[in-house]
């Protein structure tokens, strides 16, 4: 075997390992995309169709007083598992997987400024220092944040 021959020998074994490894790079992203946005998914069903109708049967002062650290510990997972699908999704495409993932990760990324434009001004509204718990207008705030998660 030349010199000549064995460098192209190596460089083959080379691509055929980054091969392999990209393709295994490619499963895992597809598994972390797949997972985050299920836990997101079911996270978001669980609030719309279990939590917030429950808390809405309780008088407003007690319902709001269960939405604060209901919605920031739901903002501490939610947020990271939409970001995490956003960029496991666009690792795939990156790496060969077809447009649709591409398309889903952007999806799953616009949840983001989605919350930022359409439903952080009623957050900011109920967690306003001084707040009247008691008062019409935290029940409305409370009715709103919920139709603005069904739209």
């Amino acid at each position: 075997m030349t010199m000549c021959q064995g460098i192209t020998a190596a460089r083959t074994a080379v691509k055929r390992c980054v091969r392999i490894q990209g393709a295994q790079m490619l499963v895992y992203l597809k598994l972390i995309a797949i997972i985050s946005a299920a836990l997101f998914a079911g996270a978001a069903l669980y609030i719309n169709v279990a939590e917030h109708p429950a808390r809405m049967q309780l008088d407003t002062r007690y319902a709001v007083a269960q939405w604060t650290p209901s919605y920031r510990r739901a903002t501490r997972m939610q947020a990271p598992l939409a970001l995490l699908s956003l960029l496991a999704g666009l690792g795939s495409w990156l790496l060969g997987a077809g447009i649709g993932w591409a398309i889903a990760a952007l999806l799953m990324g616009a949840v983001v400024p989605f919350t930022f434009i359409g439903i952080m001004p009623t957050n900011r509204a109920l967690l306003a220092p001084g707040r009247d718990f008691a008062a019409t207008e935290t029940r409305v705030l409370l009715e709103r944040w919920a139709r603005s998660l069904e739209e």
